[in-house]
């Protein structure tokens, strides 16, 4: 359970604000609660598709990107030449996935770090602009996405958890203190604002990347799925703590919240300053945890081209190249609410909602889906409610992106 909350709680929770910004408050409470009910239930299938194919495969665990291929390869002989092609694309998807998050976390860290930073420079001397905030991260971040065994990481990721637990509870005191009544904020914002709502807190909302090793290392798997079942207690916990978070937030602040709520708390009170500080030093923690996973799948298809006297410089260079990367493309682009917005509409649209839909379909297809063919029809709504996510929020991002700095 506290794998699950870890891979879902993060970041994400304090853009939730903004997300009912984006959709109002009544909106968002009810569609919260759709989203969060069908990201659990994509995660139900996902584990329930895995377990059938291992028996049928005769494995005794599969990893989300072998799920698919297994699925393929059992699946309509009409596509089974696809199944590849499919693994290919699934661990694209989590690279992608991973990469993305992490220009988040260098937009988010800078943009902490600066409001602390403009209000100690003095009125004389020119405030930094955020991309020097960037460069002065990369070091650690270089330094943390360097370190190549998980044991290592692990007391970052224990330090990371401290800070964040602090950061919540300094912002939740701010939040409910002195509210505003909830006739000054708008129950349904504008139709052309809703995608950014849907892709805000599919970004949140999902943890699919770590469902299937936590449910692989289970000494009893039995208790994952099922009522009350560990992810179930888990996703009730995670949309409620997210629901709370973003009501009041957006009541408190309205339609000056910033893509992170931790962002508008008054920079001149020291408890604000130590809040902005924890939670970019939690982010600065959790880097190299970030990166792991897809630094492990990306390596392991390129080390092959490497001369072995080569590996260890290599996959160094490659190490502190994606930083680079990552914060070039933050810097590009350095506007916090746009970018966590078409990370969720492209990678975790695709990743927690249409991946999993289309494998249960696949995999039950030769088996029988269901009286009525219904699990084709649910899966067919779930598909084009990722389509909706993926296409209109990506659009509505890239609009706001545009407006800003073209």
């Amino acid at each position: 359970m506290i794998h699950l909350l870890k891979g879902s709680l993060g970041t994400g929770i304090l853009a939730m604000p903004n997300a009912f910004r984006n959709g109002g408050l009544a909106f968002s409470l009810l569609a919260t609660i759709i989203v969060g009910f069908v990201c659990t239930h994509t995660v139900q299938i996902l584990v329930n598709s895995s377990r059938l194919l291992c028996r049928r495969t005769r494995t005794p665990a599969l990893d989300y990107a072998e799920t698919a291929q297994a699925a393929f390869e059992t699946g309509p002989k009409s596509i089974r030449r696809y199944a590849s092609a499919a693994k290919l694309f699934l661990n694209s998807c989590i690279v992608a996935t991973y990469y993305c998050t992490s220009v988040v976390y260098v937009v988010f860290i800078a943009s902490s770090v600066k409001q602390v930073g403009d209000y100690y420079t003095p009125p004389d001397e020119t405030k930094w602009d955020i991309r020097v905030y960037m460069v002065i991260f990369m070091v650690p971040l270089c330094m943390l996405s360097l370190i190549r065994k998980l044991k290592y990481l692990v007391p970052f990721s224990a330090l990371s958890n401290v800070f964040i637990i602090l950061s919540f509870c300094i912002t939740l005191a701010y939040i409910f203190t002195d509210m505003p009544p909830l006739s000054e904020r708008s129950n349904l914002a504008s139709p052309i604002q809703i995608p950014l709502f849907f892709s805000t807190v599919i970004f949140a909302l999902e943890g699919i990347g770590v469902v299937m090793p936590v449910e692989n290392s289970m000494k009893n798997p039995s208790h994952f799925l099922g009522c009350p079942g560990i992810l179930n207690l888990s996703m009730v916990l995670i949309v409620g703590l997210y629901a709370v978070m973003g009501f009041f937030g957006y009541v408190k602040y309205g339609d000056d919240t910033e893509g992170s709520v931790t962002l508008n708390l008054p920079i001149k009170e020291v408890k604000a300053q130590v809040v902005k500080i924890l939670i970019a030093a939690a982010i600065v923690c959790t880097y190299g945890l970030q990166m792991y996973v897809p630094t492990q799948i990306v390596w392991s298809g390129l080390q092959r081209y490497v001369d072995d006297k080569w590996h260890c410089v290599a996959e160094s260079g490659f190490r502190v190249g994606i930083v680079f990367i990552s914060v070039a493309v933050a810097a590009a682009v350095p506007n916090l609410g746009p970018i966590i917005s078409l990370v969720g509409a492209v990678c975790f649209s695709t990743l927690g909602l249409l991946c999993p839909a289309i494998i249960e379909t696949v995999t039950y297809w030769d088996e029988g889906l269901g009286a009525g063919r219904w699990r084709l029809y649910k899966n067919t709504v779930i598909i084009i409610f990722s389509l909706f996510a993926l296409i209109a929020g990506s659009y509505t991002s890239i609009l706001e992106i545009i407006q800003a700095y073209g």
